[in-house]
This record gives structure tokens, sequence and C-alpha cells, in this order.
């Protein structure tokens, strides 16, 4: 049986035209081949697997080649290539400073620098993981890297260059190796795929890449994983199963059922993913970058921006061409807040499940509403009947208002301080101490339906002035229309009280954070149509203030704890006078 090779190592670039998604980076050392303007030293920084040790590695081969071809790669053919190829070259030395840290292994390394190569122009030297010297064997180092002999080239490889001294840095040419692309990486699984016979779905390898993170080392592992589980055909399933990735079936499930407001079928499908072992803040960031990917389908300009599949591509532009962009804002929002809160929730899954549902209610087809769906219509107070200017009550208030010409098929605007809401609202009731009913079901159809419904001979009734007395009262009543379940909300509205704006028929209400804004605003319709209905006055409006919250003094020594003590009771004071006691 002959020796398996993985792939990382069998396929390893070994020209710079091989190197895979550091074109920039490979271009500039090749001219600098090209132009004979090498440096000393060099310094290759970046991810893990992205190529820093296999570029230093051609570079040295390079340098050393005695017939560089026309394109200045190496030829593979001469000596030098030759010995480089079988691992036999005296001129490429390879050092691992993680196990070589010490003061004795550098100087070793200086003391093994003066001799001049064999065979070729340059003695190379590769320290691998160089941020992992100790500060002597850095200091130990730094003479011999900055002024080593002409035959003599030092390149540094490492993951973490913020680890490594600045007197290190300013001696070195710095190059940046980036994070390999889904694209490039997908293309060369592709290429090796070929080159071993195995059938691969393109989604499969998109998956294997998003995996991989940018790095071609940990792509080539999980490709090969992926091999010994499947035979030589891969397929998507087969992936996400050997994986353990959440599928994008799930997602494209759940948005159609936020957007249908399904909450029983969204909680049935996060219990599903329970179920099969995936964490829920898993779940969750997903679940964010699937919504950022919807997003970005919604323009045609970002859609380059999407790293999938092309017929996962078109699933995703259906799904973004059904999906509102507020929705989409609003849906993003409450997601990264979840995966925000998730480390210092108690109750995980009741966190995530209550965003599902808070996901759901953003659907344009379902708003929130007091009620189930299901819910009778609320009946229409009847029309108050026309009656004569001497028969008509006049209203109780203390000063008189200009009564408002007879309504037309479109409502008169309203005054310029006023902030009238653009849903249906209830009939103002000429007598504030008639019984109200809050029943509230779906928004009514549009203004110029209900246009169409209005009598053009019924005038609009005067809105009323009302007592802050009556205001109070109406702001409790509204309590007991409130559910059960909405605690915190009823709490409020029970130990709270309106504020009255004078001059105006608005209140205000003094909140202490960023929930309680959420859950008035969320009840804001429904509590203005009570109010409105209740107090008999159409330009009754809401608005909320956000009290900051004062840090309380710290006492740090004994003589602030004194005086603030002494502040509270003036007698301690002279208690104090009277015993001689000293503060210490």
């Amino acid at each position: 049986m002959d020796n398996f090779i993985v792939s990382a190592r069998k396929y390893r670039p070994s020209t710079f035209n091989s190197v895979v998604g550091q074109s920039a980076l490979t271009a500039t050392l090749k001219n600098a081949i090209k132009n004979n303007h090498l440096a000393h030293a060099y310094l290759f920084c970046g991810p893990r697997g992205v190529g820093k040790t296999t570029c230093a590695r051609i570079f040295a081969k390079t340098i050393n080649c005695q017939h560089l071809t026309p394109d200045y790669e190496a030829c593979n053919e001469c000596e030098s290539c030759v010995a480089f190829n079988e691992q036999r070259s005296y001129n490429i030395h390879e050092l691992d400073a993680a196990s070589n840290n010490g003061v004795d292994d550098i100087r070793n390394l200086i003391d093994q620098v003066r001799i001049p190569p064999q065979v070729g122009r340059y003695s190379v030297y590769i320290i691998d993981e160089v941020h992992m010297l100790s500060q002597g064997a850095f200091n130990a180092f730094l003479k011999t890297l900055e002024e080593p002999p002409a035959h003599a080239i030092f390149i540094l490889a490492t993951t973490e260059k913020h680890k490594i001294i600045p007197t290190i840095l300013s001696r070195t040419q710095i190059y940046d190796f980036n994070r390999i692309t889904i694209a490039d990486t997908v293309a060369h699984l592709q290429y090796v795929a070929r080159q071993e016979g195995v059938e691969a779905d393109e989604n499969a390898l998109h998956v294997i890449a998003q995996k991989s993170d940018g790095g071609m080392r940990d792509a080539l592992s999980i490709f090969d994983q992926i091999v010994s589980f499947s035979g030589n055909r891969i397929t998507y399933q087969d992936v996400i199963t050997n994986l353990n990735v959440l599928d994008y079936e799930y997602y494209f499930r759940l948005v159609e059922a936020f957007l249908a407001g399904d909450v029983s079928r969204s909680l049935l499908i996060f219990n599903e993913i329970l179920e099969k072992g995936f964490e829920a803040q898993h779940f969750v960031t997903g679940l964010a970058a699937h919504l950022r990917d919807v997003l970005v389908c919604k323009d045609p300009q970002t859609v380059v921006l999407l790293e999938v599949g092309a017929d996962i591509r078109e699933r995703y532009k259906a799904q973004a061409a059904a999906c509102p962009v507020d929705f989409l804002f609003q849906a993003l929002k409450l997601a990264n807040d979840c995966d925000l809160n998730y480390r210092i929730s108690r109750n995980k899954r009741l966190l995530v499940e209550l965003t599902l549902i808070r996901l759901c209610q953003l659907s344009p087809e379902k708003k929130k509403s007091l009620v189930p769906d299901d819910a009778p219509p609320a009946p229409q107070p009847p029309a108050a009947p026309v009656q004569p200017a001497a028969a008509q009550p006049r209203p109780t208030q203390a000063s008189p208002q200009p009564v408002p010409a007879p309504a037309s098929a479109s409502r008169p605007a309203p005054p310029p301080t006023a902030k009238r809401e653009a849903s249906s609202r209830p009939a103002p009731s000429p007598n504030p101490h008639r019984p109200v009913s809050i029943s509230i079901t779906k928004p009514a159809a549009s203004a110029s339906a209900q246009g169409q419904q209005a009598q053009p001979d019924r005038p609009a009734v005067p809105d009323r002035d009302f007592s802050d007395e009556e205001l109070r009262t109406a702001w409790h009543d509204f309590a007991s229309h409130v559910p059960p379940e909405e605690k915190r909300l009823i709490s409020y509205i029970n130990t709270n009280e309106p504020v009255r704006i004078a001059g105006t028929s608005a209140f205000e209400l003094r909140i202490s954070n960023s929930m309680q804004e959420r859950e008035l605003n969320g009840y804001k319709h429904d509590l203005l149509a009570f109010l409105r209905s209740r107090l008999g006055n159409s330009q009754v409006d809401m608005r909320l203030r956000m009290e900051e919250v004062q840090e309380a003094t710290k006492l740090l020594t004994p003589e602030d704890k004194y005086r603030h003590m002494a502040t509270k009771n003036p007698a301690l004071t002279k208690l104090r006078a009277e015993l001689g006691f000293e503060i210490d």
C-alpha cells in the first residue's frame, strides 16, 4: 500500500504563479528578484495557512536558481533547484522558533551565518513562529539581523506580529499576507478535486471554504476529511453532516415564517435545530449572517458580496424580493441584540425564543395587537344624530373652541403643533364618562377606503378639553385592558402618571431605560386610541422623555463618610467636638 500524502503537502505551491490568493505580494517579490533589490531581512506575517512559509521557501529557491525562466520563476532543473526539491539543499536553513527560542539557539544560528554557501549565491535562514523567541533571544539577534554577511538573507514568519519587539520590526521589510477569499479557495479545491478524480458539488466546496476561514491548509484538510467520509463524490449534504454545519434551508424556512407572522412554526424550527445538537448562540449568529446576506441581495450592486453557490444565490435573490427593507433592518438589529445579550442571559433559550417572537411581529401581514387575530371586530359607535344649532349642547370647557367645518371625504388638516396617528382611530365620544371598549383588531382599511365610506353630511365632533384628573383616571383605567402577562407595563401604568404639556392636548411620560421605551411604543397606538376615545379629544398625543441617571457619589475616605453623615445629622458635629474625636 502506497503512503498517503495529505493534499496540503501534495499540492503545496512550488512557484510564485501557483500561490493562491497572494498575487500582489508574489508580484512584489518577483520584481525584487528581477531588479536585484533584495533586502537582507523579511518579515512574513498573517493568519495561519495563507502561504507564509511556502512563499519563503519559493523565494529562497528562486534567488538561488542558476537559470531563471523569463517570468523569473525557478527552473527546477539546475543543481540548486534539484537539491531544494529533494530536501537536501545546504543553502536553505529552517529554524522552528517555537522549540528553539533561547539565547543559545540564536548564538548557534549566528555562528552558522558566518559560513558562506557552497552552491548558489545566498544562504537563506527561515525562522518560523519568530514571535516565540524570548526577550533575550531577540536582543541577541538584533546585531546580526541588522548587519548580516552579504550572502545571508533572513525570512521571519509569524502569525502574531504584535508580539515582536519594535527593534526587530524596524530591521525588516514587512509583508502582510491576506486571508484567502472564498472564491479563490473554491477554485483551488476544484482543481485538487479534478486531480484526485473526485466529483464535488460547488455548494459543498463553498461550505468547506467558509469553514476554513481564509486558510488554504485548513480547507485542504477538511477536503481530505470529507473524501474519507463520502468517497469520490462530495455532496452538500455530506459536508454539512460531517462538519456539523447548519443547513441554509433552516434559515430560509425561518424567514418565511417571520414574513407570515407564524410564531409556532418559527419556535418548532428552532427546537428542531436544538435537538440536532447545535448551540443556540451558533444559531443566532447564523441567523444574523443569513439576514445580512438577504439584505445585500436587495441591491444588484451588492450581490457580489454574497459568497455562496449559484443556485443558493438565486434562492437568496428570491427571498430578498419578498422581504421589505425595513423588515430586514429591524430583524438584523434584533438578531444582533440577541447575540450581544446571550452571554449575560440566565435563560438563554427563552432569550432566543423571545427574539423569534419579536421577529414574527415585524411581519407586514401581522401587526402587534392586544387580542388574537381571530377576535371579532370591535363594534363601531353609532353616528351621532345631527341636531339643530339651538339644540346643540354647549361644550363644558374653559374657553370655547371653534367648530371645524363639516367633514368631507377627507379629514381636515390637523394643527401644526399636533401629532396625529396615521392608522385608524376610533371616533371621539362627546360624553367622556361613557364606557369604552378597547378591543383592538387588525389595522383598518386604507384612508381612501375610509373616505369613500364617510358620510359627507355628517358634521365633525369638536375636540373637548379635559382636566388633568380626567387624564390620570383614563391613564390608570388603561391598565385593566392590558394582557395580564405584560406585568412590567401594568406596573409602570400603576406607578407613574402622565404630565400634561401646557397649552396642548399632549402629555409626557418619564422613562428610565430603553426597555420601557420599547414597551410603551409597542402599545402606543392602542393607548392613544383608548385615551382619545375616553377623553373625547382626537389631539391627545404621547411623548417620552428619558431621565438621566445620576451616579451616586462614592465615599472613599473616612473624612468623606463623616461629612456625609454630618450633613444628614448636624448633631454629629457637636458630639465630635464635645468628645474630642479625631477621624483616622
